[in-house]
């Protein structure tokens, strides 16, 4: 959907959403009001906008008007700048700029990817994460990119900023190199 520019697995999501019984977020593609809608009439908890947030600020204050707190902005970022279209492009836009102009508009989640290192199982990059946290304080904040270990949700937790709620894991999960039962006895 990221590359498309629209959603292209509608069928997938919706029975995901129907077989799994705990809260789902969807995004990738969604740039218009109608690929909005449809993802969170099939059920989504939250709809997560990535390139719009900064490309159309009008749809994302369309969304958040409609929608409130069941829109997300997801800030997908390389050294610093946002990336748009699945990573595809790096625009000059900082990640903070985005981060405190989203959550002026009345954002409360953000996702924010490290594009640098996600996937790579070599840590969070804690410095962004500090930074994004301060530059939308009234946010929470979901780290994303290269979380792989017990150890990096501990740093994460270190970085002590109220606003820094969660963090994703994925090729970590996949590879067997820890658990979520690890993952989560290291954010208690």
């Amino acid at each position: 959907g990221a590359f498309a520019g629209t959603p292209q697995h509608a069928e997938v999501i919706r029975s995901i959403i129907a077989a799994f019984s705990g809260p789902v977020e969807v995004g990738g593609g969604l740039r218009s009001m109608e690929a909005l809608t449809a993802v969170i009439e099939a059920g989504a908890t939250r709809a997560i906008i990535g390139s719009a947030a900064l490309e159309d600020p009008e749809f994302l204050a369309q969304a958040i008007e409609l929608y409130g707190d069941r829109i997300a902005v997801g800030i997908d970022a390389r050294d610093g700048f946002v990336q748009t279209k699945g990573w595809v492009e790096t625009t000059k836009v900082k990640a903070t700029e985005l981060a405190s102009a989203v959550a002026a508009a009345g954002v409360k989640t953000i996702i924010y990817t490290d594009t640098a290192t996600d996937g790579m199982l070599s840590g969070p990059n804690l410095s962004q994460m500090a930074a994004i946290c301060d530059a939308a304080p009234g946010c929470m904040i979901t780290a994303s990119g290269g979380v792989s270990s017990p150890y990096d949700v501990q740093n994460l937790k270190a970085l002590e900023r109220a606003n820094l709620r969660a963090a994703i894991v994925g090729k970590a999960l996949y590879d067997g190199r820890t658990t979520l039962k690890e993952m989560n006895a290291a954010a208690l």
